[in-house]
């Protein structure tokens, strides 16, 4: 190659790597996350607050959504012409949630609540007021009570989904554990068909509901838009017994800037309270020869230095397949890649699941793994 063909592939190089895509890979999921639980057809305007929900249907008097953390609130305007008579259906609900409907001016709305299809499949008809907004806040009656709790963390299905059931089941056996925090790769490739399936299969087999983040597999079909579509955003934070809880898109190897700044803000939120943060890809690899975390080592380094400095009790993260306890600038730190992707080999660890024992005045009690297989 000629020393001027040199150049110009030296310049398109330095071009390709500059490119916004390059430099902030997750962008664009972080624009669109922005737009989760936003809609407007059939003389209604939605939108979930905190884009804690995905709208699923808005059509025929039916409005459906898919939750993401265990308390949410919509608001729901009627234009003059909307009808009065509406379905309000939620996916990956609470079993115990009920329905708090009420305008603007805190009236309550009539509500009739319908049977239970499946302990998280939560449906009430809704009596509407056209021109008028109202909220409509799904919760469990105990959500903003200051008592213990347990929850599960789970990463890493991917290929293992005609295999989850297994991990389900032994999630039910423990009646004390109220959601499933997940840290991503919930399927292979993040195609509409497999996160469908991922939905159907928890639905019919799980008796709690799972809040997820998405992982770098999510990624792999259009950047993770049906992931964004069905499931919900990719970073989001909820509170539940006074305990706050972070999810951060970290899939593909960083978190990018606008990301940072919605985590800085949770971060605040929460320093003087029980903070649980959860991503896909860890910041720090804890096998440093590896390379199972961020690609760029001093973001890894100013991450977990700001979430120590904010005082977060708890890190919890996907990617390796398998379980690994340690410590991140003095916050303990799990993974737990054992949802049924393929394991790291002779480690002597299968599917998992990590108990979670949390007191909003003391801390995180006891973090054990449950082993599946």
């Amino acid at each position: 190659m000629s020393g001027g063909l040199r150049a110009l592939g030296a310049l398109g190089l330095t071009a390709a790597l500059l490119t916004p895509g390059c430099m902030r890979p997750g962008e664009d999921r972080a624009v669109r996350d922005t737009r989760v639980g936003q809609a407007e057809a059939d003389a209604l305007t939605v939108e979930v607050e905190g884009g804690l929900a995905s709208v699923r249907t808005l059509a025929s008097g039916t409005l459906e959504l898919w939750g993401q953390a265990p308390v949410f609130t919509t608001r729901v305007t009627a234009s003059e012409d909307a009808r009065t008579d509406w379905l309000f259906m939620v996916h990956n609900a609470m079993p115990d949630a009920v329905l708090d409907a009420v305008d603007e001016a805190g009236t309550p709305l009539t509500v009739v609540a319908m049977p239970d299809a499946h302990p998280t499949v939560k449906a009430w008809r809704v009596a509407l007021r056209p021109g008028t907004t109202a909220r409509l806040t799904v919760a469990p009656p105990d959500w903003d009570t200051r008592e213990p709790f347990r929850f599960a963390a789970l990463a890493d299905v991917q290929e293992a989904l005609s295999r989850v059931g297994d991990v389900y089941a032994k999630l039910n056996e423990d009646p004390s554990l109220r959601f499933i925090f997940f840290a991503g790769d919930l399927t292979e490739l993040g195609t509409r068909e497999e996160l469908e399936e991922f939905q159907r299969r928890l639905e019919a087999d799980s008796r709690i509901p799972l809040y997820a983040t998405l992982g770098n597999h999510e990624t792999f079909t259009d950047d993770a838009r049906e992931y964004q579509r069905l499931v919900g955003r990719g970073s989001q934070h909820f509170t539940f017994h006074g305990v706050h809880f972070s999810l951060v898109d970290s899939g593909s190897s960083t978190v990018d800037p606008m990301v940072e700044e919605e985590l800085d803000g949770w971060l605040e939120e929460a320093r003087d309270a029980v903070h649980v943060v959860a991503m896909h890809i860890p910041p720090l690899d804890p096998v440093g020869v590896r390379g199972g975390g961020f690609a760029v080592r001093e973001e890894a380094a100013g991450l977990v230095g700001k979430m120590a400095r904010a005082g977060v009790d708890l890190t919890l993260y996907g990617h390796i397949h398998s379980y690994y306890a340690f410590s991140n600038a003095g916050i303990p730190a799990y993974i737990s890649g054992g949802g049924g992707a393929i394991p790291e080999r002779f480690d002597g660890v299968g599917r998992h699941y990590l108990a979670v024992d949390v007191d909003p005045s003391a801390g995180v009690r006891e973090v054990g793994l449950v082993r599946v297989d």
